[in-house]
């Protein structure tokens, strides 16, 4: 029984948003969703209007995410899709796309 006890904290940090940003393919499967509009791995197509992600710095990136999801930046369907995140996922997809090349 004490074994129980010792393993419940280990199973609540699994459950966390650090736990979470230590798996290399979380980050990589959220940014997946942007791949429909802003290409794979954030490669959009040259001509089609739509933003480049790949390799743009987090910061911008993530403030514009921000921004999005508060109202701040108007948009069509960016509003709705960036409030479908937590402050967190919306890190590890800004971290993940400003690391491809």
């Amino acid at each position: 029984m004490k074994w129980l006890a010792a393993l419940a904290p280990l199973l609540l940090l699994s459950g966390s948003p650090l736990a979470q940003a230590a798996d290399p393919e979380r980050a990589r499967s959220l940014a997946a969703t942007c791949a429909n509009c802003h290409g794979t791995n954030g490669h959009a197509v040259a001509g089609s209007g739509i933003d480049r992600l790949a390799g743009v710095d987090m910061r911008i990136s993530l403030q514009k995410l921000r921004d999005f999801k508060s109202g701040q930046r108007p948009g069509t369907i960016m509003p709705q899709i960036a409030k479908g995140y937590s402050d967190e996922q919306l890190e590890l997809i800004a971290t993940y796309l400003a690391a491809q090349k």
